[in-house]
């Protein structure tokens, strides 16, 4: 069987893979203190809230805001919401040597956000999940090693 890497809570062995790992990202000439803050406030580019969620002290606060429904949501969100996700991994693992080294690291294993929270982005707790940042992550691997 594939070995497996499990990933969830930033103080636990690969923690470094949560968007909630407090390694800041810039993008397009901003500095987003985590890939979450970046990811959420994408809900509301081009409006207020995206600068709003920018300027959350953690990334719970922006990922709370991020799924406010009182405000105003891109109408394409569940169409571009995985490419914005690439981005902000391609940010992440590329700006910061330390955190390619780590995912390089991983070799071929299968790579897994483990959590109940979350069935499209995670596993959902019992692999009924999609694992999209999983897969996101393994395909951002498979895309370093070959520029390497």
């Amino acid at each position: 069987m594939m070995k497996q890497i499990l990933f969830y809570s930033t103080d636990k062995p690969y923690g470094e893979f949560s968007n909630f790992s407090r390694h800041p990202i810039d993008i397009g000439g901003v500095t987003w203190p985590t890939s979450e803050h970046y990811f959420q406030a994408q809900k509301f580019a081009g409006t207020p809230f995206e600068e709003e969620v920018r300027a959350q002290p953690t990334p719970m606060l922006a990922a709370q805001m991020g799924r406010r429904r009182d405000l105003p949501f891109r109408a394409d969100w569940d169409a571009v919401k995985d490419d914005i996700m690439r981005t902000a991994l391609h940010a992440k693992f590329t700006q910061r040597p330390e955190l390619r080294a780590l995912l390089l690291g991983t070799g071929d294993a299968i790579l897994v956000e483990h959590t109940r929270n979350d069935a499209y982005w995670a596993d959902g707790g019992d692999g009924s999940g999609r694992n999209r940042l999983g897969e996101l992550l393994m395909e951002l691997r498979v895309a370093l090693r070959e520029d390497a």
